[in-house]
């Protein structure tokens, strides 16, 4: 069995990425990025890339910061309303950008993946997403007709992956990530933990090791909050808490029924 696991986010790009190329880097918002591959990335110097991914990261995290060093020459994406940098190059006609709806973008690098070259869907049909497209009707609806994705190198983040690169995502960090790896000629995997061959149980596996062809351990990725949202927490009646703890109490050792609003109060 070849090896497929590399010391670094470095090594593992070593060779593979290149002046020029499109690559695909999973991800939803900060959800499931490759931070240490990103980060890799943006050290090897490599520029006029055009990257495939549902956004851009945030101002100076994610594809954020290759951005910022203008190692990126278009985006192919459907969301960029997090990344004000991203903005600025856009209007400022230093960024291409290739709009597309977020369900077309998933299929594209799904249909790629499965080397299917195109498909028709009804999503964009009378917008600008459709111009200068093939349009056809199917069973009296107008459809548009979109190509798939096939990138020269697909940078994904898994939570585990066996030796031979059977990788498992992680709830929610799965999104874009399998559909990224099937579709680039090169995938290059990031993960937190790495296990023997036979100890993921197939039924846990996600995605098979034929698509993946190199791995690296990032085992404490910082994992970035890109909207941190808490409630402030409610005021409490130190008075009128006890009183109500004693009545449950009082009432619980007659035997007698708890009122609701007594037993709902005393359990906040």
């Amino acid at each position: 069995m070849a090896n497929k696991i590399y010391a670094s986010a470095k090594e593992a790009l070593a060779g593979v990425v290149a002046d020029g190329q499109t690559l695909a880097v999973g991800g939803f918002g900060l959800c499931g990025i490759p931070e240490a591959l990103i980060d890799a990335l943006k050290e090897s110097g490599v520029k006029d890339l055009t990257c495939i991914s549902n956004n851009a990261g945030v101002d100076g995290f994610g594809l954020g910061k290759l951005l910022e060093t203008r190692q990126v020459k278009k985006m192919v994406a459907s969301y960029v309303g997090e990344n004000k940098e991203f903005e600025r190059q856009y209007l400022a006609g230093e960024l291409e950008l290739e709009f597309t709806p977020q369900g077309t973008l998933a299929e594209k690098l799904r249909a790629g993946g499965a080397g299917i070259p195109a498909f028709f869907t009804k999503t964009g049909v009378g917008t600008l997403v459709a111009e200068g497209k093939e349009l056809r009707e199917f069973d009296g609806e107008t459809y548009v007709m979109e190509r798939s994705l096939v990138p020269d190198v697909a940078l994904v983040k898994a939570d585990v992956a066996d030796k031979s690169g059977n990788l498992r995502f992680r709830l929610t960090a799965r999104n874009f990530n399998p559909a990224a790896a099937m579709a680039g000629k090169v995938c290059i995997v990031e993960v937190e933990k790495i296990v023997e061959v036979g100890e993921l149980a197939p039924d846990d596996i996600h995605l098979p090791g034929i698509y993946v062809h190199r791995i690296v351990l990032n085992a404490t990725p910082e994992k970035r909050i890109e909207k941190r949202t808490v409630s402030a927490a409610a005021p409490v009646d130190a008075a009128a808490a006890k009183v109500e703890a004693q009545a449950v109490i009082a009432q619980a050792a007659a035997g007698t029924e708890v009122p609701a609003t007594v037993k709902n109060n005393a359990s906040k």
